[in-house]
């Protein structure tokens, strides 16, 4: 399956003040989202499935690959298109063995050792960061920055995705280290036009490119 990693959304209902996330990230959708990963972190996993369930609506709707955080077993359960895994989550080829070979697997990287791992682990992409310093990840020591980014980049073969503290300020400048695209939560669910402020940013993407 050739993906689009240009505008990766990650979605956070606690930026959305009470609006609903499914009118949320099918606002984002219009305005350019390419893809769309559920992360919760802290619901029960009944909550989990019906937050899934509901997403995959709009994802479907608009054929728009849907990831799960995690949870493989959510992402089974609501068919979704694949999973995002963390360093201390699942092994990828565990989770190939599960999910097998028509399932999306991504796997977030800090380095270069763990980018590579994960491409010979058969991850059909990598989160490369944190970047800059962000407010949805509060355990980062030191971002990597565009400079880390773009060492990483030139190493690698699969597609790469940059996480943590981007926005349409840095966009430009981190797309000019040839990842494939950005991952985001605030600079689009924090934003009262949301469609706007994805809109922006896909049009930002496509110009640094």
């Amino acid at each position: 399956m050739e993906l689009d990693y240009s505008l990766y959304l990650v979605t956070d209902r606690s930026f959305l003040n009470g609006r609903s996330l499914k009118e949320c990230v099918e606002e984002a959708i219009k305005g350019g989202a390419t893809l769309v990963q559920v992360r919760e972190k802290d619901i029960s996993t009944r909550k989990f499935y019906n937050v899934a369930l509901e997403i995959k609506e709009v994802t479907a709707k608009y054929n728009v690959p849907l990831i799960i955080n995690d949870r493989l077993d959510i992402a089974l359960a609501v068919d979704a298109e694949g999973v995002h895994l963390g360093q201390k989550d699942m092994s990828i080829k565990l989770a190939r063995k599960i999910l097998g070979e028509d399932k999306i697997i991504g796997i977030s990287a800090g380095n270069i050792q763990e980018a590579l791992e994960a491409e010979r682990d058969g991850a059909d992409y990598v989160g490369l960061g944190t970047v800059f310093f962000t407010g949805t990840k509060k355990d980062i020591d030191t971002p990597i920055g565009t400079e880390g980014l773009r060492e990483i980049v030139e190493e690698i073969k699969i597609p790469s995705v940059a996480i943590g503290g981007i926005n349409e300020n840095n966009t430009e400048e981190v797309m000019k280290t040839g990842v494939n695209g950005i991952s985001v939560i605030s600079a689009i669910l924090n934003k009262d036009n949301i469609k706007e402020a994805s809109d922006n940013l896909f049009n930002i993407i496509k110009a640094g490119r």
